[in-house]
């Protein structure tokens, strides 16, 4: 797939796999031609920054120019104040939230089980009630905003990419996004995946091992069979302790905010 990609492995691909009858503009340097590449999503396949920054700017804009909408005069003030920079920080600490919660729930069985979904309303609320911005929109309207997370855009090589990989692989999500949230960025981002895994048939979040063998055996295969391909090395560095090849894409940001988030995997 993908403009970028990188193994990270290092012996050299099958002689025919860059050539003209292919058209990726890529290659892959892996010990073993894998059969099944499995995908993370957030970040690798999907520009949620951009989209999610744009989304709650253009939510802002709208409710702050409704007639029929009462706003508390100081969100009012605070909300025409702030600019899409300032969006963009508060979509970050929102993406933050998901990355200590999945990580919290994959190093310890024993916390109670929750969606991703259900993870990013509740984090909204908590995120507008920090920065002072609670009434700026209905519940039902926060409600929705917390679903943006299903109608995430694709990076511009990521649908023709996966079109390409499926004539040579099987290609499947292996995202901590729930089924109906990946389902629904499948169809958006017109993301023709073969397979599509969730975490939460696993009962875990990534990097927890349970998720990437979960993967494996649904498909039949051995781990030695089949890629991760990640935009996060804390994710593949998981993957491959599982036995799984590796395969890097750089994405703009990806890796420095995992870093600075200090979620770098067990």
């Amino acid at each position: 797939m993908l403009q970028r990609i990188s193994a990270m492995t290092t012996p050299s691909p099958p002689e025919d796999f860059a050539s003209p009858t292919h058209s990726l503009p890529c290659k892959m340097s892996l010990s073993h031609p894998p059969r099944a590449l499995l995908f993370d999503v957030f970040g690798t396949c999907v520009d949620w920054r951009s989209t999610v920054t744009n989304g709650l700017w253009e939510a802002t804009r709208k409710s702050l120019n409704a007639t029929t909408v009462s706003i508390p005069p100081a969100v009012a003030l605070k909300a025409s104040q702030m600019t899409k920079e300032e969006w963009g920080v508060f979509t970050q600490q929102w993406r933050n939230t998901y990355k200590a919660f999945t990580k919290t729930i994959a190093s310890d069985s024993s916390k109670a089980w929750k969606t991703v979904d259900e993870h990013h309303y509740d984090s909204l609320k908590e995120l507008l009630a920090e920065w002072q911005l609670g009434g700026l929109w209905t519940e039902e309207e926060v409600r929705d905003l917390s679903l943006i997370w299903h109608r995430l855009d694709g990076w511009p090589d990521s649908s023709t990419g996966i079109q390409e990989l499926n004539k040579r692989f099987w290609t499947c999500t292996l995202s901590n996004g729930n089924l109906s949230l990946l389902n629904d960025l499948k169809v958006h981002a017109k993301m023709d995946f073969t397979h599509v895994f969730s975490a939460e048939q696993f009962g875990s979040y990534k990097p927890n091992p349970s998720v990437y063998l979960g993967a494996v055996e649904k498909l039949g295969l051995s781990p030695k069979d089949c890629a991760m391909v990640a935009a996060h090395l804390y994710d593949l560095k998981a993957a491959r302790a599982c036995g799984l090849q590796t395969v890097y894409v750089e994405r703009p940001q990806e890796e420095v905010s995992w870093l600075f988030c200090c979620v770098v995997g067990p």
